[in-house]
């Protein structure tokens, strides 16, 4: 799928969604690392915001038994540990 800024926040949560598919058991990242550099850009700084914090709702409910929030980097940025 073209990551563009007209993409809505369901779109681009089911990107990163199907990315986590692609991470192996331990590996830890950030929301922005579901997708690529190029295409994080194309993303609005108000909506990463917004995607940041629809991923970790995804993180502690739906996800909870594949996926784990670590805590916060030095940017504030939520880091993620797949199970």
């Amino acid at each position: 799928m073209r990551i563009d800024p007209n993409k809505s926040l369901q779109e681009l949560m089911d990107v990163a969604k199907e990315t986590i598919e692609e991470l192996d058991q331990g590996e830890k990242f950030l929301v922005k690392d579901l997708f690529r550099g190029f295409e994080w850009n194309r993303i609005g700084k108000g909506d990463r915001t917004r995607l940041g914090s629809m991923f970790y709702n995804y993180a502690l409910n739906e996800a909870s038994s594949q996926l784990n929030p670590l805590g916060k980097t030095p940017q504030n940025q939520q880091m993620y540990v797949k199970k």
